[in-house]
């Protein structure tokens, strides 16, 4: 990452390290694309009352104000003026209302764009940071197969991925209405309150966590305990997390004619048909996790965060979950379900922890040297050949000696010199120079063809060459 005068938590990638991301970009486009999705992008900023909809995330919004208005900020509310977008899928919500005449539902999007959010810089964490994400928006209705779908080409995606040092990522997936059933059928009504604080679990542990349930929620102690105890639930499939299930709600005199917990079933059901339709076409890939809750308001059933193997300390890489009410227009509800990536959040680690590099800066195969400033235009004329054919081209920045040239293009990491024919002489050819093994043939920029393995541009995992 460049160094220098730089402001926390918005990285400037050097660029090798954007040669690393564009791949990786490229390589979840292919995989988005290759399973129906389509890509947009939408606008930077959002009204303030559409950010809002997150929930507590005041204190992350990146507020606008022009030169003129500073100082003035603290007159209008939040809701009234216009924010920097900190996730892609409220965005989402509002585009798909306003451009519902114009869309084929369900709507299949893969979008990928820069946020911000006002959060404390770490490791890992920034506050400019690229999303990658993808979502699917139904009219009025949206099939549960979604909910299946979108984990399974998110691990697709991930899988693709680990060419460029990325480790196995699994998917931990669980259900609001299970949680909400089961804390209702407890006697809690901080439900939303209660979901933020499970959502804890992993950076804080059970301990500090029970504490906030007792002191924020209002739980008591075997309240809280009993919530943890649904975090720890684990199961092999389906019908294990059932009976599980079953036996713990009995253990807390949840009645199974109550309305808790036939809301809680309900989840659970959705949830074992996610991990049992997984376990089938890609197995081990999606894991029930009862602990994951995801504190974000708008999300009404599964749920997921997805775990890379080894990499603990990097947290949840990849997340998301169904959201019912987040995009409505009058009495028409517009149900999604969508994943994000912390892109920006895993290049870093690629670069830093698996070795990713780039096997050289420049996209040009070749440089055609400038014997001086008065051919310039026989290399421009060369270089332009090269070009049409498909070939990427850079012409010398000067007509500096031969070596200097030749240093340049090894400086970017471009394989080939070419040499003009000297002018003067009507028998001469153009060359060119593999500075590599330090082969040298003559060359046709009409029929020459570079060594494809030689010309690519590729990213390396620790001296192994990704394709």
């Amino acid at each position: 990452m460049a160094k220098g005068a730089s402001l926390s938590g918005f990285p400037e990638w050097l660029p090798s390290e954007r040669v690393v991301e564009q791949r990786v970009i490229d390589t979840l486009r292919k995989v988005f694309e290759l399973n129906g999705f389509i890509g947009i992008e939408t606008r930077a900023v959002e009204p303030g009352s559409s950010l809002l909809k997150k929930g507590e995330t005041s204190k992350e919004i990146y507020l606008l104000s022009r030169l003129q208005e500073v100082g003035q900020e603290n007159d209008t509310p939040v809701e009234d003026r216009l924010g920097l977008h900190f996730d892609l899928t409220v965005p989402l919500s509002r585009y798909v209302v306003e451009h519902a005449n114009d869309l084929a539902f369900p709507f299949k999007r893969w979008q990928i764009q820069k946020v911000w959010r006002g959060e404390r810089p770490q490791e890992g964490r920034f506050r400019e940071f690229v999303q990658a994400d993808i979502d699917v928006i139904g009219n009025g209705e949206l099939p549960d197969h979604y909910e299946v779908e979108l984990p399974l080409v998110m691990v697709s995606a991930l899988e693709a991925l680990r060419e460029f040092g990325l480790p196995k990522a699994t998917v931990h997936a669980n259900n609001r209405k299970l949680s909400e059933g089961f804390y209702r059928g407890l006697g809690l009504n901080d439900i939303e309150g209660v979901l933020r604080e499970i959502d804890k679990l992993d950076k804080i542990g059970a301990d500090e966590v029970a504490k906030l349930l007792v002191g924020e929620c209002g739980a008591s102690e075997a309240q809280a305990a009993a919530c943890l105890e649904l975090a720890n639930l684990t199961a092999a499939n389906g019908a294990e997390l059932a009976e599980r299930f079953d036996a713990l709600c009995a253990a807390h005199g949840i009645a199974t004619d109550s309305d808790a917990y036939v809301l809680a079933r309900q989840g659970l059901d959705t949830l074992a048909m996610i991990v049992d339709e997984a376990a089938r076409i890609r197995p081990g890939s999606v894991i029930a996790d009862l602990k994951i809750a995801r504190g974000l308001d708008y999300y009404t059933g599964s749920v997921y965060e997805t775990f890379l193997d080894g990499a603990a300390s990097l947290g949840s890489i990849c997340s998301g979950g169904r959201y019912d009410n987040l995009a409505s227009q009058g009495n028409r509800k517009y149900p999604g379900v969508g994943l994000s990536i912390g892109l920006s959040r895993l290049v870093s680690y690629m670069l830093h922890t698996a070795g990713a590099k780039a096997s050289r800066i420049s996209p040009a195969a070749v440089l055609v040297a400038v014997w001086n400033e008065e051919d310039r235009a026989a290399s421009n004329e060369i270089a332009g050949r090269l070009r049409a054919r498909g070939i990427a081209t850079d012409v010398a920045p000067t007509a500096a000696k031969l070596g200097k040239q030749i240093k340049y293009a090894d400086k970017l990491g471009i394989p080939y010199v070419w040499f003009p024919a000297d002018r003067n002489d009507p028998e001469a050819v153009d060359e060119v120079k593999n500075i590599v093994t330090g082969d040298q043939e003559p060359a046709d920029a009409k029929s020459w063809e570079p060594d494809t393995l030689v010309a690519r541009q590729t990213v390396e995992i620790q001296g192994v060459e990704a394709a």
